[in-house]
């Protein structure tokens, strides 16, 4: 799979997505991340990407020109269109649903605005879709651009060392994730519970699928309502 990052701040992504499983999922050829240096298309000698809005207001907006030419960079002589993502807080908030989605495209352009935000004409004529990383703001599109790469690439095949890894993850299957622990079994007056080291697999199961249950109940009620209600739909 292969992720194209459009941004002002390439270096970012070159300290951070080498690193870890991202990184070594890259050394196997299983995903590509290419950051692209939006400045280098631009046709101003001071490299000048950003302008004052009309109407005027607060705040630089990044201009069409290098955008768009650094897009046609990145697309020229491919047969089909790469699905374009501009990583943006008025976008649909990333859940695991939509990571799965977006896992099944072989090709993501990601667009990480700066300032102000983009032009329109920008979002008009390129984006497929705007994605949101939670209902906030923060100075540029690098950080969520990276947080979507990192949450999709872990649903690439191959990535991960088998599929139970992201499948009994919180979130995968609507619910939270069941506790977790490892050695020792007894520290500072604090017991693994008896059933997970017991090796009945078939109870062990029931216990992760109940406490999974009661977390999300006492975490994320809304999770749990759905979760309710989908249950219920399907008898």
């Amino acid at each position: 799979m292969r992720f194209d990052v459009l941004t002002l701040f390439p270096e970012t992504f070159s300290l951070v997505m080498k690193e870890s499983i991202i990184g070594r999922a890259q050394e196997k050829g299983l995903i590509e991340v290419n950051a692209v240096n939006i400045r280098d298309y631009t046709r101003d000698k001071h490299r000048k990407v950003d302008d004052y809005p009309f109407g005027g207001g607060n705040g630089m907006v990044m201009m069409c020109q290098p955008m768009f030419d650094a897009y046609r960079a990145v697309t020229e002589g491919l047969q089909t269109k790469p699905k374009v993502i501009y990583m943006s807080p008025q976008g649909r908030v990333l859940t695991q649903k939509v990571a799965v989605e977006l896992s099944k495209e072989e090709h993501l352009i990601l667009l990480c605005g700066h300032y102000e935000g983009i032009d329109e004409r920008i979002i008009e004529e390129l984006v497929d879709e705007e994605i949101s990383i939670g209902d906030y703001v923060l100075t540029g599109g690098e950080l969520p651009a990276m947080v979507l790469i990192d949450c999709v690439s872990r649903l690439v095949p191959g990535v991960l060392s088998n599929e139970g890894s992201f499948s009994e993850e919180s979130h995968f299957n609507g619910l939270l994730e069941y506790p977790q622990y490892t050695r020792p079994a007894e520290y500072e007056g604090k017991q693994v519970p008896e059933i997970l080291l017991s090796g009945h697999h078939a109870n062990i199961q029931k216990w992760r699928s109940a406490r999974s249950l009661e977390r999300t109940r006492i975490k994320r009620p809304d999770l749990y309502e759905n979760h309710i209600k989908s249950s219920e739909g399907k008898i």
